[in-house]
């Protein structure tokens, strides 16, 4: 799905439903400023152009008045100069008003929706999230924006005021001089059009690719870079750049297509314009020779096809970033269209936690249909105690952690706090009731500071070193020379392993929930910081209810029950002494682990001690 919103392959779309789509962003409700900023916009719009209409008129006038006829009156071609003056002036100027008056709206719907798109994707499902591509989806928003502003600037302040314009002028030719004017004008302006439109349309397959590369280039790039330390690893810097740089090399062949038929285009509208212009200006020239026209008539009816002319010249460039805008718009607001696949449900009320009871009733889930992971599995937490989930790599360990943060519904069965089905309540107020240490800690490029204070953002400075403390990582922050104002680096690539799995833990402290989960928390952490996080960890999650996805078997003696997870379901339950004593598949699991860890001790014993 996220492959397919953010390609710029062309697609039947519609003009007027993009804009349909965007015209409430524009005329937003509950906002009297900003629809009565349309209004005044379109109102100097209009008298923009009336003004700009006028101008060739007085121009045109003036010179006749200019003309010797014998007792001319010095003060009246004054007078019709100055007027000249003042309506070019208000034409130019009401044209700044509009766009002054405009911005706030243009820049407020711009605002809007791109606050409601990254809102949207924070409530799309974990799914969505795990098949984007960051790079990508970061720029479909990024052109999605700019294109807002393209569609604004130049469909509704140059493209219809033009025409606008057009229709003017030809209706002014037609009725003060003839009929003949107003065709040339209008037959070459269509041949403009015309002209204009369909080599630009067959130039678009090379922006499209242009775009196609560029997100590519752009999305390996970022791979890249957010994986530094795996490519440095195998050596592979080069094929990194072999890769980028073949996307850009197929953007480099795409962009000189598109720069060659440019020129095509701007060679054609040039001739275009100056075969109309000539015969224009040939006609004007016979009618002042033969006394049916004055020279005035032959200045005004030359500006006026100056005057049109010149936005004409953009036509082209125009077209093309309307085309584009409307492309770029389309891919954002089809990320507004994708579906939550996890939403609240109608009159859902926030959950009522007591005790924090877990239960998961004959849960069944698959995240493919074709690749069923958890069948018919069913346990019960009770309030202040702790269950651990043990098993192979696959069981299905951490589905469960996904499944209880409800990051997916679950296929049959039902999953429970307190009594109350997760599916019934809403979402942020399960979330709020529970903290998690993730295995794979991720980090904001920020400070430790903030990225602790993120388990709660209103705590105090006293309340973030207190978790930070039973963490066990304040000493190690004060140290440092930045001490909690010390950036962690992109996914906290500054600290060691251990170093964010403790910030984690802090950060989990911090947001004091009912319910904690530790998805093998300690896994990043050597023996001795380990069993000080563990003893925090006891110490926090005293009187919590607690879920323990573990890997070392060491780390979970102490839990009130113990399942083995294997082959989708659940293949042993018990204590940590009840599950020895079956010989089962925890005994061989923790017989295997007994023995790794007595072969790396007396590795270590035996190993030179070096000075």
């Amino acid at each position: 799905m996220p492959s397919e919103i953010l390609s710029n392959k062309p697609k039947d779309r519609s003009t007027l439903r993009v804009i349909k789509m965007l015209a409430p962003y524009l005329w937003q409700r509950g906002t009297l400023e900003i629809r009565l900023r349309v209004g005044a916009a379109i109102a100097l719009l209009i008298a923009s152009k009336i003004a700009n209409v006028y101008v060739p008129l007085l121009y045109g006038r003036a010179v006749d008045a200019l003309t010797p006829k014998g007792n001319a009156l010095v003060v009246l071609p004054v007078m019709l100069i100055v007027g000249y003056g003042i309506v070019r002036v208000a034409a130019f100027a009401s044209g700044e008003f509009r766009d002054m008056v405009f911005a706030k709206v243009a820049q407020r719907a711009i605002r809007t929706v791109a606050l409601e798109t990254f809102r949207h994707l924070h409530q799309l499902s974990l799914r969505f999230h795990l098949e984007r591509r960051t790079g990508g989806l970061s720029r479909a928003i990024e052109r999605g924006m700019n294109g807002i502003e393209y569609l604004l600037t130049y469909m509704v302040f140059n493209v219809i005021p033009t025409l606008l314009e057009i229709l003017l002028v030809c209706g002014i030719l037609w009725k003060r001089y003839s009929f003949a004017y107003a065709a040339v004008t209008f037959v070459t302006i269509g041949t403009y059009i015309w002209f204009s439109l369909a080599i630009t349309e067959w130039r678009m397959k090379f922006r499209r690719e242009m775009n196609d590369m560029d997100s590519e280039a752009n999305t390996k790039a970022i791979d890249s870079l957010l994986n530094y330390e795996t490519v440095k690893y195998f050596g592979n810097e080069e094929h990194e750049a072999r890769r980028f740089d073949s996307s850009m090399a197929r953007y480099e062949r795409a962009a000189i297509k598109s720069k060659v038929t440019l020129s095509m285009l701007n060679i054609g509208q040039g001739a275009i314009i100056a075969v109309g212009l000539t015969v224009a200006m040939l006609m004007a020239g016979t009618d002042v020779i033969s006394g049916v026209l004055t020279v005035g008539a032959l200045v005004t009816v030359n500006s006026f096809l100056v005057q049109l002319y010149l936005p004409l010249n953009f036509l082209g460039y125009i077209y093309r970033e309307i085309k584009q805008s409307l492309t770029d718009m389309e891919q954002m607001f089809s990320l507004l269209s994708v579906p939550a696949e996890v939403e609240d449900r109608p009159g859902a009320l926030p959950l009522a936690a007591q005790g924090g009871e877990i239960a998961f009733e004959h849960v069944t889930f698959a995240y493919d249909p074709r690749r069923v992971i958890l069948t018919d599995v069913s346990f019960r937490v009770a309030p202040g105690k702790t269950l651990a989930i043990v098993g192979a790599s696959g069981a299905g360990k951490s589905t469960i952690s996904r499944l209880l943060f409800r990051f997916y519904d679950v296929d049959e069965g039902r999953i429970t706090i307190d009594g109350q089905d997760i599916r019934d309540v809403t979402q942020q107020s399960l979330r709020a009731v529970i903290g998690i240490v993730p295995q794979d800690t991720v980090l904001f490029n920020d400070t430790i500071y903030y990225n602790i204070a993120y388990g709660r953002p209103g705590a105090s400075r006293e309340e973030v070193e207190e978790a930070a403390k039973l963490a066990h990582i304040h000493d190690f922050v004060v140290n440092l020379p930045d001490g909690y104002k010390s950036m962690v680096g992109e996914r906290g690539l500054k600290l060691s392993g251990g170093e964010k799995q403790r910030v984690a833990i802090a950060r989990t402290i911090l947001k004091r929930p009912m319910i904690l989960l530790f998805d093998e928390a300690t896994s990043a952490l050597d023996s001795n910081t380990e069993k000080e996080i563990q003893a925090a960890l006891r110490e926090v999650s005293e009187n919590r209810t607690t879920l323990v996805i573990a890997h070392r078997l060491s780390t979970i003696v102490d839990a009130d029950e113990i399942i083995v997870l294997g082959k989708g379901g659940i293949v042993e339950r018990g204590t940590h002494g009840a599950l020895l004593a079956r010989r089962g598949a925890y005994a061989t699991m923790w017989a295997k682990q007994q023995k790794a860890s007595a072969l790396e001790q007396a590795l270590a014993e035996t190993s030179p001690q070096t000075a």
